[in-house]
This record gives C-alpha cells, sequence and structure tokens, in this order.
C-alpha cells in the first residue's frame, strides 16, 4: 500500500495558495510540499496534522491509502 493525498486539491481549493505559502504557514520548506503532493515523501504525524488543520479538515480527508 502507499499514502497518497489531495494536498494540491486542498491548495488550489484554498484560494490557490502556493506551495511556499503552504509552506511557510505549516513550517516546512517549499520541497517539503512538493515532495508530499508528488508522493515522494511520507510527512510525520505532526506535519499531517498542522496541515489538516491549516486546511480546516481531517487528515483522513487529505491523506488515504492506495494499491500501488
Amino acid at each position: 500500500m502507499k499514502l497518497a493525498n489531495t494536498l494540491r486539491r486542498c491548495r488550489f481549493d484554498h484560494n490557490e495558495i502556493s506551495q511556499q505559502d503552504l509552506a511557510n504557514a505549516v513550517g516546512v520548506t517549499r520541497l517539503t510540499i512538493h515532495s508530499i503532493e508528488k508522493g515522494k515523501f511520507v510527512p510525520s504525524t505532526l506535519l499531517a496534522l498542522k496541515l489538516a488543520q491549516f486546511f480546516g479538515k481531517r487528515v483522513e480527508e487529505i491523506f488515504y491509502l492506495t494499491e500501488e
């Protein structure tokens, strides 16, 4: 199984916030956001919670398991 996400969709639904602005808001680099969106990096529980809180969503609404 693989961790997938809707982070890019969340950014666009949130007034098309840039990767950099999101990164600044949650305290990571733009590359971290990019890597999460591309599925190359699995965020820590703390970062996943920060992202969910930023968008006003539950973690499960942003991150989910998928078959590889």
